[in-house]
């Protein structure tokens, strides 16, 4: 069943909760042998929810559409009395006394558990848990993607219907784009932020992986709107996402960022070509055009975003948060030795890039460019979309790579986000759409990149694609 049959099936009472959450645990008992996408898992207390869920639906309580659904969370967004650690050794024991804003939204679903990630969502391949690395589904010595590796590989495995994921620069397109499923990155501000842990809080942005792009538009439609707790929520009016997903393309402009393209390899190319093909096909009508300005792309991605993690992770220094060191002599002492244990190699590499181009000589000369080539590319993408309806991009340079390959190169796997910060320095809303299998039997995927608070555009194009390709998912 694809997500709308599934809750069909429940409000129906055909199945109920019970069964449906039975059968994802099963799966995920058989799956995580070879997949490890779970950090902590949630099974006794979801069997519980379920049961609840089911008396309240037999009782005629008027419940959600997602009512009875299990799910996957992402470690890095806030569950109450679940752990919820960003799969670091800062935060390994750390139980919130409250829900993030889009576990509220989706109160009447069932949490199957917490999915692993790389440490506060830095990394591209899973590879940086303190909990050890996720597999791909699709061969166990490829990594899933990061950072929202163990969701996009529990969805693929099938051990839950969907998952929520925080795409930064790319975190839940490339993973689900590794993994051979949907993905979707809202716009800036459509979805609450209130309860992730934040990585860069100027692009951060939870999103939802799932297998079809209609469950993405079912679970946007559940979780978006204003949030007073989070004051950069947008106030824009929540459409349903699935109202007029099936309208076709006819007559739509898409665009293709000459510069994107040419940065992939030929497996990437060949994905990128069959989709404009498709499209084609379907009465749309396909353009090649340049950004320049997207050369500095991902110098400026890493500049702003190291910036913000040095200034978000200050607050995990032992004494108000985090992990406290067991000896030491002095408060400096402490504070040097409980970051120093709690952190990871990766976030420490950030923390201290960050630092630096925030500090006074360099301010300016790194930190405050990199904001020019953001507002630069903010106004050629709202030029573009003066013209075209949405943007057909890559989501990655060559399909996921094995595992361990890149670990000792952090700059092989920066650049492995090099497609997908654009959209994110901008704020825009992107889509995920799976294509093809390369050589290795690895998926490959495109993106449709849309204008702001503009996702039903991108998901009708996205559903046209889907149901021309008709992407084989099975592993």
């Amino acid at each position: 069943m694809d997500l709308k049959e599934l809750c069909t099936a429940l409000s129906k009472k055909e199945i109920s909760a019970i069964e449906v959450t039975k059968q994802y645990i099963d799966n995920s008992v058989n799956a995580e042998k070879r997949v490890g996408a779970y950090i902590t898992q949630c099974f006794d207390a979801a069997l519980k929810k379920a049961e609840t869920i089911d008396k309240m639906r037999m009782s005629g309580e008027k419940l959600s559409p997602l009512a009875g659904v299990p799910y996957g969370v992402k470690d890095n967004i806030s569950t109450k009395g679940i752990k919820t650690t960003c799969a670091s050794k800062m935060l390994e024991n750390y139980v919130p006394p409250f829900d993030a804003e889009v576990i509220t939204r989706l109160g009447n679903s069932v949490i199957l558990g917490k999915t692993n990630m790389d440490e506060f969502g830095m990394g591209s391949g899973c590879e940086n848990s303190c909990f050890g690395n996720t597999r791909n589904p699709h061969n166990t010595k490829f990594v899933p993607g990061g950072s929202s590796g163990g969701s996009a590989a529990g969805v693929a495995a099938k051990e839950f219907p969907f998952a929520l994921g925080s795409d930064t620069g790319g975190s839940v397109r490339l993973p689900a784009a590794f993994c051979g499923v949907s993905a979707i990155r809202p716009t800036y501000g459509r979805v609450s932020r209130f309860g992730l842990v934040s990585f860069a809080s100027s692009m951060d942005q939870i999103g939802i992986i799932a297998p079809k792009i209609c469950d993405l538009a079912m679970v946007l439609t559940e979780i978006s709107g204003a949030d007073e707790k989070d004051s950069t929520s947008a106030k824009s009016e929540v459409p349903d996402f699935s109202d007029g997903i099936k309208d076709g393309i006819k007559g739509m402009k898409i665009a293709v960022i000459k510069e994107l393209s040419e940065s992939v390899s030929e497996d990437s190319v060949s994905a990128l070509r069959k989709a404009a093909a498709e499209l084609c096909g379907c009465c749309a009508g396909i353009e090649e055009i340049s950004i320049g300005s997207l050369e500095y792309a991902l110098a400026a991605y890493y500049i702003i975003s190291s910036a913000e993690v040095s200034s978000n992770l200050a607050r995990f220094d032992g004494v108000r948060f985090g992990r406290r060191c067991d000896n030491f002599s002095d408060l400096e002492d402490m504070y040097k030795k409980s970051r120093s244990e709690g952190f990871g190699i990766e976030a420490k590499r950030r923390i201290m890039l960050g630092t630096f181009v925030l500090s006074r000589g360099y301010y300016g000369r790194y930190y405050e460019k990199a904001l020019a080539v953001r507002r630069c590319i903010s106004a050629a993408f709202d030029d573009a979309f003066k013209k075209f309806d949405c943007i057909l991009a890559p989501v990655s340079i060559g399909g996921a790579y094995r595992a361990g390959i890149k670990c000792d190169d952090p700059t092989a796997v920066y650049k492995e986000d090099l497609l997908n910060v654009p959209a994110s320095l901008a704020g825009l809303p992107s889509v995920v759409v799976p294509i093809l299998k390369n050589k290795a039997g690895m998926p490959l995927a495109v993106q449709i990149i849309g204008r702001k608070f503009d996702e039903k555009t991108i998901f009708r194009v996205a559903d046209t694609l889907e149901g021309a390709v008709n992407f084989e998912q099975c592993l």
